[in-house]
């Protein structure tokens, strides 16, 4: 079997490649062969390769900078996910898409569930969302996961850039008002190929459960938490000092996009469907922890 997987430079894409590679061939293209700012371009490529099945975990997610590059934000994360999708439906080809946590309004203090209402508070989520419509517009076999605070152990995330301010900060100042679940890109390539495995990878396999589900790490911290267990577990791990969290609101770090205040989503759906349970967000960070320090 032939799985395309995007954005294997990535954090998700690099693990998904690492991780659905017992299933079949990784075929992992780079930007300059599959570019998702150029939607046109793409039913070329598959139509050359024949893919046997497309996980879609690429992204433009500079949250911040999508407020003045609309058009290619749009192309990529709206535009791209619905030519593949519709090759995809052509072909009799399973697709896996990857969503994002902003799509809901965050709202509240409830974990979001599937069938609330959506209703995304900066131009990221609202691509976003669109890419999802895009795809079940198509009438492919496609599993949209919804999912939250996305980090690794080498990548450009959180918990590198936390461990790298460690290294020169007397004290590290961190939002405390916004809520959701840190979720290791391992964890979440690890569910995939359980979902896979158990369902199985075909289009007529994936239909009778294609849909939307949230999928993320159980639990539930704001990015201030979540940075003082990291200084707690680098400073167990290494044995050296790491230096205090103090605690901010969103008010006193001001960003040209709008951040949801509650990002906690529901996963009964993924669970009772799929036969998927997440573990916590800190067993998962523990083990990022060490991959990063090198320590088992």
């Amino acid at each position: 079997m032939r799985i395309l997987i995007t954005g294997t430079s990535g954090q998700l894409g690099r693990e998904l490649k690492r991780g659905l590679a017992v299933l079949g061939i990784p075929i992992c293209p780079d930007r300059k062969a599959f570019d998702l700012a150029r939607p046109d371009s793409l039913a070329s490529y598959l139509d050359a390769e024949q893919p046997d099945l497309i996980i879609n975990p690429a992204a433009y997610t500079a949250v911040d900078k999508a407020e003045t590059e609309v058009d290619v934000c749009t192309a990529i994360n709206a535009d791209s996910p619905g030519v593949i999708a519709q090759w995809c439906r052509r072909q009799q080809v399973a697709m896996l898409h990857f969503s994002t946590d902003y799509v809901y309004p965050g709202s509240g203090s409830a974990p979001f569930g599937e069938n609330d209402a959506t209703g995304p508070v900066n131009t990221y989520g609202r691509s976003k969302l669109a890419g999802e419509q895009a795809v079940l517009d198509s009438g492919a076999a496609a599993l949209i996961f919804r999912t939250s605070w996305v980090y690794d152990a080498i990548g450009k995330n959180f918990l590198t850039t936390m461990l790298r301010l460690a290294e020169t900060m007397p004290a590290l100042r961190v939002v405390d008002d916004q809520i959701g679940a840190p979720t290791h890109a391992r964890a979440l390539a690890d569910a995939c190929l359980a979902i896979l495995s158990r369902i199985g990878t075909s289009a007529e396999a994936l239909t009778p459960v294609a849909g939307v589900y949230n999928l993320a790490n159980s639990g539930e911290v704001s990015w201030h938490g979540f940075a003082q267990t990291i200084m707690r577990l680098r400073s167990e791990l290494t044995g050296q000092p790491s230096p205090p969290v103090n605690a901010i609101t969103t008010a006193e770090f001001p960003t040209p996009a709008a951040r949801p205040a509650n990002s906690r989503l529901g996963m009964d759906k993924v669970y009772t469907r799929l036969g998927v349970a997440m573990p916590h967000w800190e067993i998962s960070l523990a083990h990022a922890m060490a991959d990063r320090l090198g320590r088992t």
